[in-house]
């Protein structure tokens, strides 16, 4: 049976819906008073069961393989970062070092798979690296050094999950499962070291997993499917902007001035780069999985 025609506004929308749901992240972990490894376990243990729902609604074969496996273990190790990150800097440290992802999936592809870079991906390197060396500038001596290095860890193991799933015999979706609902049943252990379990944590995470990552997913999914890639690109580079807003209000959390700096650099050039990628058949189109 041929599939109805979406509405124009149909995927723009669900990118936009996605985007707002993975940028709760920051706001709702600093409501959690438990260790980055306990809370990552409760949130990706139900929004893993979400996907499975998803991909048994969808009928999309759930498949196994090394591409997949491998792609798994860099999903785990995204999102366990991301919350570390999260415990150990600002929230908007953490989703911005996390956003430059595409730079490390360039070096990726260049050691690799073997792809000379291009011009612009050079400049775009260098740029980048000249902004994330302005959260480290500002990190030293106030102690959100080590949550910095967790930030730029989780953008490294996301490229790796985008490089992965960009090859032959790779699925992103069986990839996210699996790694969402493994990452799940090896981490929730930790919360019963935990002695806070009022109704605030608990309902966070709960909905952290279900509506953050969980829901955010499956409107990603929805999304790409039925929005041009320039659409998207620029629709991605909300997340981290909204992020760091939320954040700021909800919680008083303000970028410092060399910090600032450096997401301005991070943030217009990923996103000055996805959108002229996108404009060709080559060049990845990033957006957070945390």
């Amino acid at each position: 049976m041929q599939e109805k025609t979406k509405p124009a506004l149909y995927g723009p929308l669900m990118m936009l819906i996605a985007c707002i749901l993975f940028s709760t992240g920051g706001i709702l972990c600093k409501l959690i008073p438990w260790s980055p490894l306990a809370i990552n376990g409760v949130r990706n243990l139900l929004g893993g069961s979400l996907i499975g729902i998803y991909l048994l609604a969808t009928h999309h074969r759930l498949r196994f393989n090394f591409k997949i496996f491998i792609g798994a273990i860099c999903m785990g190790g995204v999102t366990t970062l991301f919350i570390v990150a999260n415990k150990l800097t600002t929230a908007a440290n953490a989703i911005v070092l996390q956003y430059s992802a595409p730079i490390w999936l360039i070096l990726l592809s260049a050691l690799l798979l073997k792809e000379k870079p291009r011009a612009k991906d050079v400049i775009t390197i260098v740029i980048v690296l000249i902004g994330i060396v302005f959260f480290f500038l500002d990190g030293i001596g106030s102690g959100t050094t080590w949550g910095n290095i967790a930030g730029f860890g989780a953008g490294l193991f996301y490229s790796g999950l985008f490089l992965l799933n960009s090859l032959p015999d790779a699925d992103a979706l069986s990839s996210l499962f699996i790694g969402q609902f493994g990452t799940g049943i090896l981490l929730t252990p930790f919360v019963f070291r935990e002695s806070d379990f009022s109704v605030v944590p608990v309902v966070t995470v709960i909905c952290l997993g279900l509506f953050q990552v969980g829901l955010g997913y499956v409107f990603f999914n929805l999304g790409t499917k039925y929005t041009a890639p320039v659409m998207a690109s620029i629709i991605a580079g909300i997340e981290p902007i909204l992020n760091s807003v939320l954040v700021m209000i909800f919680w008083g959390e303000m970028l410092k001035p060399l910090a600032l700096i450096g997401a301005v650099i991070v943030i217009a050039a990923i996103l000055i780069y996805n959108i002229i990628s996108a404009r060709k058949p080559k060049g990845p189109i990033v957006q957070d999985p945390s």
